[in-house]
């Protein structure tokens, strides 16, 4: 069976590991942490970077440091992993879903507006598969209104819009280092600030609401208690794993983008011919090939793809499924407008596998099972 994915090793990750626990400081915020967050600073432009324990817990993070409170709306697309919203639910938020550009899976910018009441607070761009939402319509419409920005770009690590890195664009940035995403720590993320008066608040809402940081860093005597918070702090085991892959990051992107490439042109005759859709990366977006979808008719058809390609040894999944659709998305938020895309792309949608060290080989015997499916299909219709 070829896997859907597999977590990302480079080799010295069990060096660094040993190396932590050798120091005796293993709780967080010790030298690999620093290494990574400083590594995250340098290849984002942001102006502080601070691991967590997942790209969640960020996401929980910035909804704490953006002061939502209950009532207070947030605008995001349906098509998200549930934490997006639950972050803001967390906080007594009121989530308003809008619907998705067909085109990238995103949220379409030009719905943002007419979802925009006296009670929107803020607006969470989702970076789907690494390729950028529309910033600069989103930017100029948050500064209109005087809404705030927090990017899920759980998936974008690495990825830019127009040159600058996702993550660094809105008031808040979030990464994912999941076992599934490029870059891994097992569970884990990072939070971006943008502002520099944001940063003592960060560091007190990630260390249980108290000013340790300062303390560690000798800035005063004795921490205390000073603001809601929680413990956000990921293990130093973690980030000595994940700082083995922030040094090979490069080759990790290398040796996916050439995977990515290969299938693209590899299906390109299958999409030339009308059966499915390639992903689309729309100008001065430059993605980080975290995934690799294509869509096809309607849910039946991919429901039969995923069973041919079960067959063939092959573990190719579905995404998301809308979150306005479900008994949560009900009761914490309301769909603004029509569901003219969202249900329906999400039901076309389908991931094949992509993972570093995939081998070539596999991905083009994915490929050619996908042509027989639908050369199969064709003799059947004939």
């Amino acid at each position: 069976m070829i896997p859907f994915n597999r977590p990302p090793y480079v080799g010295r990750e069990q060096e660094y590991i040993e190396e932590a626990i050798k120091d005796r400081k293993i709780c967080g915020d010790g030298e690999f942490t620093k290494r990574c967050n400083n590594w995250i600073e340098t290849i984002t432009g942001t102006t502080k970077a601070l691991l967590t324990t997942s790209c969640t817990h960020a996401i929980e993070m910035a909804a704490i440091l953006s002061g939502i409170q209950p009532g207070d709306e947030v605008i995001m697309p349906s098509y998200t992993f549930v934490s997006t919203a639950d972050a803001f639910v967390l906080r007594g938020g009121r989530i308003v879903f809008v619907d998705v550009r067909p085109d990238t899976m995103n949220m379409d910018e030009q719905l943002i507006e007419a979802a925009i009441t006296n009670k929107t607070r803020a607006i969470v761009p989702v970076h789907y598969a690494g390729v950028s939402c529309e910033m600069d319509t989103i930017m100029n419409i948050a500064k209109r209104y005087n809404l705030l920005v927090i990017e899920d770009a759980a998936q974008g690590i690495m990825s830019t819009y127009k040159g600058v890195a996702l993550g660094s664009i809105g008031n808040y940035g979030c990464f994912s280092f999941h076992e599934t995403k490029n870059l891994s720590m097992g569970e884990g993320g990072a939070l971006l600030l943008k502002n520099r008066e944001d940063i003592e608040q960060a560091e007190i809402v990630r260390e249980k609401g108290t000013n340790r940081s300062k303390f560690f860093r000798g800035e005063i005597d004795k921490y205390t208690w000073m603001n809601v918070g929680s413990s956000y702090l990921p293990s130093e085991l973690n980030a000595a794993y994940l700082w083995a892959q922030c040094e090979a990051s490069k080759e990790i992107q290398k040796d996916r983008m050439g995977n990515w490439k290969r299938y693209y042109e590899g299906l390109r005759c299958v999409s030339d011919q009308g059966r499915i859709e390639l992903p689309t990366v729309p100008e001065g977006c430059e993605h980080n090939a975290h995934m690799f979808y294509i869509k096809v008719k309607d849910l039946n058809e991919r429901c039969r793809l995923i069973r041919y390609l079960k067959e063939k040894g092959i573990h190719a999944t579905f995404h998301y499924i809308p979150l306005h659709t479900s008994p949560a998305g009900k009761r914490f938020g309301h769909f603004c407008g029509k569901d003219i895309y969202t249900t329906r792309e999400s039901e076309r949608l389908l991931r094949l596998p992509l993972f570093y060290k995939i081998k070539p080989e596999e991905v083009d015997y994915i490929v050619e099972c996908i042509h027989d499916f639908y050369s199969k299909s064709e003799s059947i219709k004939g």
